[in-house]
């Protein structure tokens, strides 16, 4: 019988392709319908191997969601952006390519993300996402976000309200 190896990391430069190409399925999965598409298209182009390289020395840490050597996801954390939360830490991004979601990858690198920020000392998390994101906004809900505060993004001139999930 042949074991599935499921691991949790940080990412190194080698993952940096990898990397590139699960953020531009996931995007392209999550927000065409909801970011106008030459903004998205911008966004994604932007993140290539190179920016995904430079990310894992960058001041936030970086883990990958590596699958049997397949990086089927990744997730950036590090201090709060928004200083006017009391939550000490954020998870900036968090995704999966598509076909890796809905079986509890998702939950893995959340948890893992989370232990993280705690092991850091960080008292409290914030997790912003887009409000048209119907299955983020599912999952943060599902694993005890509360629904605190409220922003707006803007791309290509459309506004699209933002929700801040906070945990204590």
């Amino acid at each position: 019988m042949k074991t599935l190896s499921i691991d949790v990391r940080r990412a190194e430069p080698q993952d940096a392709a990898a990397i590139s190409e699960a953020h531009r399925l996931s995007w392209q999965y999550t927000y065409t319908g909801i970011i106008p598409h030459r903004a998205l298209a911008r966004m994604i182009e932007r993140r290539g191997e190179t920016w995904w390289r430079r990310a894992t020395s960058g001041p936030a840490t970086l883990l990958v969601l590596d699958v049997a050597g397949v990086v089927a996801g990744y997730a950036t954390l590090g201090l709060n952006r928004a200083r006017a939360l009391p939550q000490e830490g954020e998870i900036y991004e968090l995704y999966l390519r598509p076909e890796y979601q809905g079986i509890g990858l998702g939950r893995m690198l959340f948890g893992e993300a989370r232990r993280l920020l705690k092991s850091l000392g960080c008292k409290g998390m914030v997790v912003w996402c887009l409000e048209e994101n119907e299955n983020a906004d599912r999952f943060y809900r599902s694993h005890g976000g509360q629904d605190f505060c409220e922003g707006v993004e803007i791309f290509d001139q459309k506004q699209i309200k933002k929700i801040g999930f906070v945990w204590a």
